[in-house]
């Protein structure tokens, strides 16, 4: 299978834990059976390679968080970096002419666009392969997955069929509706859009060259910051005739909010968390190093970062989103490709951080010209560059870095180091990159 994993968002609607560079599919809250934790993202490349180990997967994802792709997935994982965010059609379109101008993926293969964040079991991507035979054996230009309703929800597109058989023609397709439209779709056998789809290669080509101007991947993504904000359903799927939908009878949940990403969490509570025996249907993700003490509480979500505190009723967490709109703060967590940072404290002119780096990897060898940086090594073995210079760096040791100087660490086992940077204009757009020494 070709499979393109959209993975995009902020994920303002679980805050604290998701930002504009963590989103919600990198939270790790998934129990596996080893009892670590996964994320969506972790999850879902999982079970394609179970189900299908020669999947060629590439994922379409903002320059925000191809570092936390990396840091999860590795570093051989396929990934398509939008320049800018410019919605689903753009993003899909990118990443078909990436496919065939960079992965050399020829246009008669069949291609699979899903979100990297529904919660599935494995009969969803037997379904995928069933949808790609779909395109690889019949005239149609386009297969959807259609999501069997459980309610009328409000929150979904639907799919209007031609018939009630497994797999059919398309009539029509609906925008989202109000709850009593939902039950008149839902009675006409209409099924939710879960934005699932198959096509050939070259049929996504045609489309996004008749809709932009632009000669290849390279061009396109030069100019995208000038494309419009479209999304692939308005720009293709609504618009195109030659459409069969295949129903999809399993699990399949779009864990949007924190009422219902709870309800796929195994436990009660993840990190260090207390709940007496009068709690009831009580969640609590916790990434802080204290404990969260609950007693006597009911239907009721706690979420605790860095970057936040979230104590809500699960029902009226689902309206989180126009509350964080609202809230505007330094970035307090990331993961990044080498490890991740944790910001500790927060000054006028200065700036706290703790780095862990993985066994391996390297931070980029870069400088800062309106900032002072001094490293402490906490635990671990490393070593660093300063201007050329490589030393040999363990616990203990400190590492003055002046403005203006070229540095970089690479850890030779996993290496945790305080950063504390000075200066009186602190900012990421403060960096420059150097070829490695």
């Amino acid at each position: 299978m070709n499979i393109i994993l959209l993975s995009g968002g902020s994920g303002k609607r679980l805050w604290p834990l998701s930002n504009d560079i963590r989103s919600k599919q990198f939270i790790k809250i998934f129990k596996k059976e080893d009892g670590d934790y996964e994320s969506m993202v972790q999850r879902i490349y999982r079970q394609i390679r179970g189900v299908d180990r020669d999947a060629a997967v590439t994922i379409a994802t903002s320059k925000t968080q191809a570092s936390s792709i990396h840091n999860q997935l590795g570093e051989d994982v396929g990934i398509c970096v939008e320049p800018c965010r410019r919605d689903t059609f753009p993003a899909i379109a990118l990443a078909a002419a990436y496919l065939h101008d960079v992965k050399k993926v020829s246009g008669q293969e069949s291609v699979i666009v899903c979100p990297v964040d529904p919660y599935v079991e494995n009969d969803y991507f037997k379904a995928l392969k069933e949808l790609s035979e779909i395109v690889r054996t019949d005239s149609v230009n386009l297969a959807l997955l259609g999501m069997e309703p459980t309610y009328p929800s409000e929150k979904y597109g639907y799919v209007i069929p031609e018939n009630q058989e497994k797999v059919s023609r398309v009539v029509t397709f609906k925008e989202k509706p109000n709850a009593g439209t939902a039950k008149e779709y839902i009675r006409q056998g209409a099924l939710w859009n879960g934005g699932v789809f198959a096509f050939r290669l070259k049929y996504m080509l045609e489309k996004a060259h008749e809709l932009i101007d632009f000669k290849n991947y390279e061009d396109l993504y030069t100019k995208y910051d000038t494309l419009d904000k479209i999304s692939f359903d308005y720009a293709v799927g609504e618009k195109e005739k030659n459409t069969k939908v295949m129903r999809f009878r399993g699990q399949w949940k779009d864990l949007g909010t924190w009422n219902t990403l709870t309800e796929a969490m195994e436990d009660p509570y993840v990190g260090n968390a207390i709940l007496n025996e009068k709690c009831e249907n009580v969640h609590v993700v916790n990434e802080l190093n204290v404990p969260v003490l609950c007693m006597g509480l009911k239907d009721v979500v706690i979420s605790a970062s860095p970057e936040g505190i979230l104590v809500s009723d699960k029902e009226q967490s689902s309206y989180i989103k126009p509350f964080v709109d609202k809230i505007s703060q330094q970035i307090m967590f990331a993961e990044k490709s080498w490890g991740s940072f944790r910001v500790l404290d927060v000054e006028d002119e200065s700036l706290t951080i703790k780095v862990t780096l993985n066994p391996g990897h390297k931070m980029n060898y870069h400088s800062h010209q309106l900032r002072d940086e001094v490293w402490t090594v906490v635990s671990g073995r490393g070593r660093t560059i300063v201007d050329g210079m490589e030393e040999v760096v363990a616990p203990g040791d400190v590492v003055k870095m002046p403005a203006g100087c070229k540095h970089t660490i690479i850890a030779d086992t996993e290496l945790k180091v305080i950063e504390v940077q000075t200066g009186r204009e602190i900012s990421v757009q403060d960096k420059q990159k150097f070829p490695w020494p």
